[in-house]
């Protein structure tokens, strides 16, 4: 596909297509930027690739240098493998790279990313069923997996410029499939175009917003909320709202007892978990109920973004998107969900002011 095929094809799929591997996001990044830079008035990258791009609050033509920062957030990375030894026959022995699933490699293709910058394919290798010895088992462990690219010997895979701490990944497009968007990185690629797409309305509603709208695509969380969290410290902002992805849990294996009901189609969720500031959750509940927007409720896991803004004392809370089969390569989101994250956060950002941001800044 040309440069000109690649930038007719819709921004959800070129973003979601291209590779973001856990520290290596740049592709995606680059994807994104190029993207919001047509609705911002200012885009920056920190050392680590964290991108952050800001619409100011004006005051007639000129900037308010008194206005607050607003952020909403997503992270850009997807989980990956890491290239940790090469063997002589030329086969390639990985581990996880983020929360990458052992159970579901074996035969799927993928990805190395060399670090001169080269692609090279291949696939996780599996013996026949018929060689194994029982039909019935739940998969391997990641260190029994190995990474096949044709080669017959260590020399011929170091001569490819595959090398540890090279970094793979698994090569499912975007499709759709029914309702759903479906493919291996909407967690949290999703919430990428979901903050691009608001960014987007924002300014082309030519809404003067009372605060700086920051919006920030970060890297790896996947690993540790090290993007956010780098950022989250040199950022002076005055509330966060982040986007991440959560569980539908209406599919076969999911304990609703454990994991709650969510289901998709039914609106994105409001997360509840300790770091999550109530005052922020009931404004999100009124303009939902206001807008006629579905909204769900869940609670929450203690590993995302919000952890990395509630830990610098900035008032926090996330608006999450329902998956089906998290961490896979047939990740689902229904359209629906997403369209109508983006209508709550344009909703919301509207409907917030100076007032607001300073009571949630009192004590709760």
């Amino acid at each position: 596909m040309n440069e000109h095929e690649l930038a007719e094809r819709p921004f959800i799929y070129r973003y979601l297509d291209a590779y973001s591997p856990v520290g290596q996001e740049s592709e995606g990044q680059n994807i994104w930027i190029n993207e919001i830079e047509k609705y911002v008035d200012l885009v920056e990258l920190d050392p680590y690739g964290t991108a952050v791009a800001t619409i100011f609050s004006r005051d007639g033509d000129l900037q308010n240098p008194d206005a607050p920062n607003v952020v909403i957030e997503a992270h850009c990375d997807e989980i990956a493998w890491i290239i940790t030894h090469i063997e002589d026959e030329g086969y390639i022995r990985v581990k996880r790279h983020g929360g990458s699933d052992n159970m579901i490699a074996p035969s799927k293709d993928v990805i190395i990313h060399t670090h001169t910058g080269k692609k090279v394919p291949g696939v996780f290798g599996w013996p026949a069923i018929h060689t194994r010895k029982s039909y019935v088992e739940e998969g391997p462990d990641q260190h029994d997996l190995w990474v096949d690219i044709g080669t017959e010997s260590k020399e011929d895979t170091l001569s490819a410029d595959i090398e540890v701490g090279c970094l793979v990944t698994f090569n499912d497009p975007l499709r759709e499939i029914g309702d759903y968007w479906v493919g291996r990185s909407l967690d949290n690629k999703i919430g990428g175009y979901i903050i691009a797409e608001v960014a987007k309305r924002i300014s082309e509603s030519k809404v003067n917003l009372p605060f700086n709208l920051v919006i920030v695509n970060s890297v790896q969380e996947e690993v540790g909320l090290y993007g956010a969290k780098m950022i989250a410290k040199k950022l002076d902002a005055s509330l966060a709202l982040v986007h991440d992805v959560c569980h539908n849990t209406n599919t076969p294996r999911i304990e609703k007892a454990k994991d709650g009901d969510v289901k998709g189609g039914k609106g994105p969720c409001i997360e509840f978990t300790s770091q999550n500031h109530r005052k922020i959750n009931a404004k999100l509940r009124e303009v939902a109920h206001d807008h006629n927007i579905p909204l769900q409720l869940t609670v929450g896991s203690y590993g995302n973004d919000t952890v990395a803004f509630f830990l610098e004392n900035i008032p926090t809370a996330i608006l999450a998107t329902p998956l089906k089969y998290m961490h896979t390569t047939v990740e689902m989101a229904h359209k629906d969900d997403v369209y109508h994250a983006i209508s709550l956060y344009v909703e919301f950002l509207k409907a917030i002011d100076s007032e607001f941001i300073m009571d949630v800044h009192n004590k709760v």
